[in-house]
């Protein structure tokens, strides 16, 4: 390529690069006038709107004042309608605070002159008094001039007269006041207890420590005592019983405070007796198996004593207790029995008030269950029985019922005071319970001597073994009224000075006899 056609084309490039600049400039120049335009129209729109806007604003800022004034003045109304309602009940208010005033100056003018009035009368009253004092002395001199007995002596003669006047009327009326009572409280619950009694009848008992077994010959004897008496020591051992062998034809005497272990060393000994093998080794063998089989004996007898009373559910070993129950005996009652006798009587005094029966029996007859094992335990009996009663779940007034039926607890149910009251019902029967011949004549003894004791009591007899006492009074020193305050004063004092189950009744005779002969 020659110079001339470089110097040509470069001069081409640098004029299309100038035309393409000056291009460039032309388009740019365009379209920022373009864009001026555009921003041009679009602040102009902004503008309108902000006006448009600012317009809409300025109504909406001139509506909302406006509703705010009329809210205002609605208000305002309100308010000015409320305080001239107020002002109008001051105003009336007013108008009665001044009518009252007027009315309490009134009042006020009035209770000055009753004062007035009250004072003038005072003085009349008081000086009528002086009058009337120095008349009643006065009339008070002359009486005793013509009595002849001081006003003192006067006075104290009239309030023995009243006394002796009271005395008699009160004692009337208490007489009034307790037949009433009792013909209202106590007639059903004496009507309770009877039909209970009258309605069960138990045996009579007797006091029993030994046993009589029979021999068939008197050379078994012998063979119970054995060589050098180890037989019979070994009996002894193995029971806990005493054998009394003595000139007793052909028997056998066993003697033990338990009924349980006498009962076990007879049928022991019978059995001994009837193998013929008698030494050490098998009399062993023998009681070991009879205890085992008064054991299953034991349960069959309080399985039975459930079942006769009719009540269900009781613990196993409690059942148990109660078949220890047959071989034990207070006051030489049969505890068992006892215990039956108990049920029964709580059974009917319950359905007698409407009360739950069963539950009633179970409590009977689970009373004493303590007993049976009191000689192993310490502590009173009914608290051993309220325990062992709620170590096997017995129910919470159960266990209260064999508590409190010796106080030992407090009873906090009815079914409680029917177990007291079925338990003393059950030992103080006739012929229950065995008592010594000598604290029974003592305590009779001591019956009487509380009765004759008092002022106009002429003799006393204890009768029906000490249920009731007849009282003789001397019918010039003692009144009717006083006959019946007398018998109330003797049974408090039985109360406090004797010990005794159930009650005693107290009968004051007064009789009156004229007698005269026709010759």
């Amino acid at each position: 390529m020659s110079f001339s056609s470089v110097v040509l084309l470069v001069i081409g490039l640098i004029g299309g690069a100038a035309a393409g600049y000056v291009l460039h400039k032309v388009i740019q120049s365009k379209r920022l006038a373009e864009a001026k335009d555009l921003a041009d129209r679009i602040l102009d729109e902004a503008r309108k709107e902000a006006q448009a806007a600012k317009k809409e604003y300025l109504l909406q800022a001139q509506d909302e004042v406006y509703n705010q004034k009329k809210e205002m003045e609605k208000e305002y109304k309100e308010r000015e309608s409320s305080l001239k309602s107020k002002e109008a009940k001051l105003a009336d208010k007013e108008e009665r605070l001044e009518s009252k005033l007027e009315k309490v100056a009134q009042k006020e003018t009035s209770v000055i002159d009753l004062e007035k009035r009250l004072t003038k009368q005072e003085r009349e009253l008081t000086d009528r008094e002086e009058s009337l004092a120095a008349k009643e002395e006065e009339e008070h001199r002359k009486l005793e001039e013509i009595s002849g007995l001081t006003a003192e002596e006067a006075r104290k003669r009239l309030l023995e007269d009243i006394e002796s006047r009271t005395r008699h009327e009160s004692a009337k009326m208490i007489r009034a006041i307790e037949t009433e009572a009792k013909e209202v409280a106590d007639k059903k619950a004496k009507e309770i207890l009877a039909l209970a009694i009258s309605r069960y009848a138990g045996d009579f008992v007797a006091e029993q420590t030994v046993t009589a077994v029979s021999l068939p010959s008197e050379d078994m004897k012998g063979r119970i005592i054995g060589r050098e008496g180890r037989n019979i020591r070994a009996l002894e051992a193995a029971t806990g019983v005493d054998l009394i062998i003595d000139d007793t034809p052909e028997t056998v005497i066993l003697s033990a405070y338990s009924p349980l272990r006498r009962e076990i060393a007879k049928q022991a000994l019978e059995r001994l007796i009837t193998d013929g093998r008698i030494h050490p080794a098998r009399i062993e063998d023998i009681v070991a198996k009879v205890e085992q089989e008064m054991d299953v004996k034991l349960r069959e007898i309080g399985e039975q004593a459930t079942f006769d009373v009719g009540v269900h559910g009781i613990d196993s070993d409690i059942i148990r207790l109660l078949g220890q129950l047959q071989y034990r005996t207070s006051f030489s009652q049969n505890v068992l029995q006892h215990s039956l006798e108990v049920a029964f009587l709580c059974g009917i005094m319950a359905a007698e008030l409407n009360l739950d029966e069963k539950r009633a029996k179970r409590a009977g007859l689970l009373h004493d269950i303590g007993k049976a094992v009191d000689h192993e335990v310490e502590g009173p009996h009914a608290l051993i029985g309220a325990d062992l009663a709620k170590k096997h779940g017995e129910p919470e007034d159960i266990v209260n019922a064999i508590a409190a039926h010796h106080e030992d607890a407090t009873p906090d149910t009815i079914m409680a005071v029917l177990v007291q009251a079925a338990d003393a019902l059950s030992g103080a029967r006739p012929g229950a319970r065995k008592e010594l011949l000598q604290n029974y004549v003592k305590r009779l003894e001591e019956l009487e001597g509380i009765a004759t004791d008092f002022d106009g009591v002429s003799k006393a007899y204890a009768i029906q073994a000490g249920r009731e006492i007849r009282v003789m009074v001397d019918s010039e020193r003692i009144p009717d009224e006083k006959a019946y305050i007398l018998s109330r004063d003797i049974a408090h004092q039985i109360e406090e000075n004797l010990t005794y189950p159930g009650q005693i009744k107290v009968t004051v005779i007064r009789e009156k006899r004229a007698v005269e002969y026709a010759r």
